[in-house]
């Protein structure tokens, strides 16, 4: 790609720039979010088609014009992007195939679309049968479906979208073995990330975007590859420290959670949540470390206004009073506040704007006298905005426009307008690059030294050890374990995570 250059209206996205990409390798594009990368990626696939940027595209030592998605296809380049696209209630093989249907005479051959399938999820790894309703597979199994799906169209170079930020480290761990194997079969593939020791131990080479522009392309046949000269390129400064120091001082027991007994709503007696017993002191950061479906999440969103899940049994008190907390309302009115893992469901409502989403969760701050005081709408917003550091030059700006980091920043700041006394944080960090992590950690050690209970749920357990007081261990909707952070490690909380006896 030769002197990219991408605007939208007020904003360019991209600035003069270049990629070079090898046959055969696995390149990896870093930046700070909003810095452009998924911009790049779709001008490369035709989502943003000819026409609609400036400079070349060069494939094969000639100049391409891809005016749509199905044309770069055509060419080899398939993209998954970083919402899966694919349709819940269709079965795998329907998946696979939609668009590109395998048919005689006009109709459907289901017998040769379901032999191409098998053969494909052979090559990703992936055993279900392909009658598999997709709704009923894990996100790694989805992601692998996507690879399939791609695969089924003779791709060339694959592009994918921060393949790993919903999934665990075990299925993150699948994927880059797939990515391996497929490299060693002559796949060339593109791959953002913001997980920099995934990208330090797959990648040949990383091209790194700041500020819409390509800044510098490392490669591993000129020296390895090192997670600081990443972040240097990246955030154009050395970051001393991944997590900010702190001093932590818990006061007395504000929130108290006991025998919190939640069914599954789907399966009537699957339990979610089982006698679940857990408290936070003011001025304290707890975690929740778990796998995949052990019910942290939905613990969370159950205690939450009992916004998942059938209530069925347990107590909520909030310094030292029990309260009922029966809806989100009631939840928010005793300071309670919830950032979802999924920032685009459950967080945001897509057609709303910037300014019109930070005040969402407590318009009465923003309505003196019937009427939304506007003056007062946009200083919230322009506050979070600039506190946040959320990548646009204006409030009024949909947040469907944004990145999907500054979409995130968007959310949190949206709840922190509400001033809540318990902040519930889950994957507050997910497909946010390291700058911004560090950002959003000072924030959290900030809201703990004022006095406030903040509660993290994350996959990466670094992450944990590195911002939280104490960590909880769930398996199976069951609290197994209650560990101070600063004298425990990664392989205990695992151990903890895959076992549903209970520990101290």
């Amino acid at each position: 790609m030769r002197q990219i250059t991408k605007e939208f209206p007020g904003v360019k996205a991209l600035d003069r720039v270049d990629l070079k990409v090898r046959a055969g390798e696995i390149h990896a594009i870093c930046g700070e979010n909003g810095a452009g990368k998924s911009t790049l990626m779709k001008v490369l696939s035709g989502v943003y088609p000819h026409g609609t940027y400036e400079g070349d595209i060069v494939l094969d030592g000639e100049v391409v014009e891809f005016k749509d998605l199905k044309a770069s296809e055509g060419s080899g380049i398939v993209i998954i992007h970083q919402e899966l696209a694919l349709i819940p209630e269709l079965s795998v093989i329907e998946n696979i195939f939609l668009g590109n249907e395998i048919s005689h005479r006009g109709l459907i051959d289901w017998d040769k679309a379901r032999l191409r399938t098998i053969e494909l999820l052979a090559r990703v790894g992936l055993e279900v049968d392909p009658r598999t309703p997709v709704k009923s597979l894990g996100v790694g199994q989805q992601q692998l479906v996507e690879i399939a799906k791609a695969l089924s169209k003779d791709v060339r170079l694959l592009i994918l979208d921060e393949p790993t930020s919903a999934l665990n480290e075990s299925d993150s761990e699948n994927l880059l073995d797939l990515l391996r194997g497929l490299r060693g079969k002559g796949l060339t593939s593109i791959m953002i990330s913001h997980k920099l020791n995934e990208i330090e131990a797959i990648a040949d080479a990383v091209t790194i975007i700041r500020d819409v522009k390509a800044i510098e392309r490392l490669d591993v046949q000129d020296q390895p590859l090192d997670e600081d000269s990443i972040i240097r390129g990246m955030v154009g400064r050395s970051l001393e420290a991944r997590y900010p120091s702190r001093d932590p001082r818990p006061g007395e027991v504000y929130f108290e959670v006991e025998g919190w007994t939640v069914e599954d709503p789907a399966i009537p007696g699957r339990l979610l949540s089982k006698a679940s017993s857990f408290h936070v002191r003011r001025g304290e950061i707890v975690g929740f470390a778990g796998v995949m479906g052990a019910g942290r999440t939905e613990l969370a969103r159950s205690i939450f206004g009992r916004s998942f899940g059938t209530y069925r049994s347990g107590t909520v008190r909030i310094g030292g009073k029990e309260v009922h907390l029966t809806t989100v309302e009631k939840a928010i009115e005793h300071g309670l506040a919830y950032v979802p893992e999924d920032r685009k469901t459950l967080g945001l409502n897509l057609l709303d704007s910037i300014r019109d989403t930070i005040v969402a969760a407590d318009l009465d701050r923003v309505i003196p006298r019937l009427l939304i005081d506007e003056l007062a709408e946009f200083r919230a917003a322009e506050r979070y905005r600039t506190d946040l550091r959320v990548k646009t030059p204006d409030v009024n700006r949909g947040v469907a426009t944004l990145s999907g980091g500054n979409q995130q920043k968007v959310v949190l700041g949206k709840w922190l307008f509400t001033e809540p006394e318990v902040l519930i944080l889950d994957e507050p960090t997910r497909g946010i690059d390291v700058g911004a992590k560090y950002e959003i950690y000072t924030i959290i050690n900030r809201l703990a030294d004022a006095g406030r209970c903040v509660i993290v749920i994350s996959s990466e357990l670094p992450e944990l050890l590195g911002m939280c007081d104490r960590i909880y261990t769930v398996c199976e909707g069951r609290i197994t374990g209650d560990l101070p952070a600063a004298s425990t490690d990664q392989e205990t909380l695992m151990r903890l995570m895959t076992t549903t006896t209970s520990a101290a």
